[in-house]
């Protein structure tokens, strides 16, 4: 359904009325502040192999140019503002009691913008993980250093962001399932082509939830939600704001 105020309106009346709320971002949610998404025709994966710098294998058999990938595109996040959808859903945090925010993004921008209660599924670019003594630190400032090294061990740091075939840390699944459990869930942004981040939908469907999806295209999560709201996140955000 494309944005009407109509559909505004029921929005803005479901997130009124409910005492506890989940959000799912994807990648979609920073394209407005010019992060590429992944899978889009101009998309990450477009002029990269994934096996190549967002595998195990791939940072074991090269791990410099791995880390010069990272550090191109930290140096592109780091001029990245939060755009009025991440603004929008720290917003509605700070209007809903019970409210849980899971990310599939890595590039910090909803902490910028003042949400608190994250669980970023994926990981974030901005921390590094020790690969001898497994210490998880975040950076100050991007590595001048290809591959950097960790201050404690000496051993050799990647980034603390999940790639393929790497399993998702325990924690923050279980705290995502439990956030399943919620009077409304809010889809933003995302293909719903990833598992298991595209489950929470699901689960959040099972519990009865009121399922409401902001995208500029239907996904994959379009067929089980209750309210679709096509169009650009910070638009739709901009227009749920005015409407609170």
């Amino acid at each position: 359904m494309t944005v009407t105020r109509s559909l505004v309106g029921q929005a803005v009346g479901v997130l009124k009325g409910a005492k506890s709320l989940s959000v799912l971002t994807g990648a979609g949610v920073s394209k407005e502040s010019g992060i590429p998404t992944f899978r889009d025709a101009d998309g990450i994966w477009k002029d990269m192999d994934p096996l190549k710098v967002a595998t195990l294998e791939g940072f074991m058999k090269d791990p410099k140019f791995v880390w010069e990938w990272y550090i191109a595109r930290m140096n592109k996040f780091k001029e990245a503002k939060p755009n009025p959808a991440h603004k929008g859903i720290a917003f509605l945090e700070g209007k809903i009691p019970q409210f849980t925010l899971i990310t599939q993004n890595i590039d910090n921008l909803h902490h910028d913008a003042g949400s608190r209660h994250v669980i970023e599924l994926h990981g974030n670019i901005w921390r590094t993980r020790c690969l001898k003594c497994h210490e998880v630190e975040r950076m100050e400032s991007i590595p001048q250093k290809s591959p950097p090294q960790c201050q404690k061990c000496q051993g050799m740091l990647r980034p603390d962001v999940v790639w393929f075939g790497e399993a998702l840390d325990p924690d923050h699944v279980r705290r995502a399932g439990e956030a399943c459990d919620v009077d409304a869930f809010l889809i933003v942004g995302t293909s719903g082509q990833v598992w298991p981040a595209a489950g929470f939908a699901h689960e959040a469907k099972r519990h009865r939830a009121y399922l409401v999806e902001i995208n500029t295209q239907e996904s994959e999560l379009s067929s089980i939600v209750d309210l679709s709201l096509l169009g650009r996140a910070g638009e739709v955000f901009e227009q749920i704001l005015a409407g609170w």
